[in-house]
């Protein structure tokens, strides 16, 4: 598994303001396309995103904090309602299915109450290859996620999961080995 680094942010910022309110006008763009028009569809993910590989299909009601930080390889399928908070770099590899209402949070707060809402922290997420994210599930900061595995619907990753696995539950913890 990846070293994990924090990236720390002042909420309120101008810049970061602007490129939010970027972020936002392009994941508005793409909810309100119409449903077959998937050429629009891909262009807009395509801009929003870091980078984004071949045949990208995403359901509509997609939220994100920036886009850019967001990279996804060939075939990746995200379910209505997906959610991520992408303040850190977001990898997902090749052939990644995420189920609806899923949430991938980079972003997190300080347990200290004074000040929390003026600054946070982000730690990357990284999917590997061929995994499959059940719906209803929360994947938090700093989660590496290894190839070929499954996490059941409903299940809250706390913890790092390795590659062949499948994970379930809340706090998620290994069912079995594939």
């Amino acid at each position: 598994m990846e070293n994990k680094r924090k990236i720390y942010y002042e909420r309120g910022t101008e810049e970061l303001r602007l490129k939010n309110i970027r972020a936002h006008k392009l994941v508005q763009k793409f909810n309100n396309c119409p449903i077959e028009d998937f050429e629009s569809k891909e262009k807009i993910i395509n801009e929003l995103f870091g980078s984004v590989g071949m045949n990208p299909s995403i359901e509509h009601n997609f939220h994100c904090d920036l886009g850019y930080n967001i990279r996804v390889g060939d075939n990746f399928y995200a379910g209505y309602n997906c959610t991520i908070l992408d303040m850190a770099e977001v990898r997902i590899g090749d052939n990644c299915m995420i189920g609806p209402n899923v949430g991938l949070y980079t972003a997190g707060h300080s347990i200290e109450p004074k000040d929390r809402n003026k600054s946070g922290y982000a730690i990357p997420i990284t999917i590997g290859n061929d995994v499959w994210i059940g719906g209803s599930c929360v994947i938090l900061p700093g989660i590496t996620i290894g190839d070929n595995s499954i996490i059941a619907a409903g299940s809250v990753v706390t913890r790092d999961v390795h590659s062949n696995s499948i994970v379930a539950g809340n706090p998620a913890s290994i069912l079995k080995n594939i």
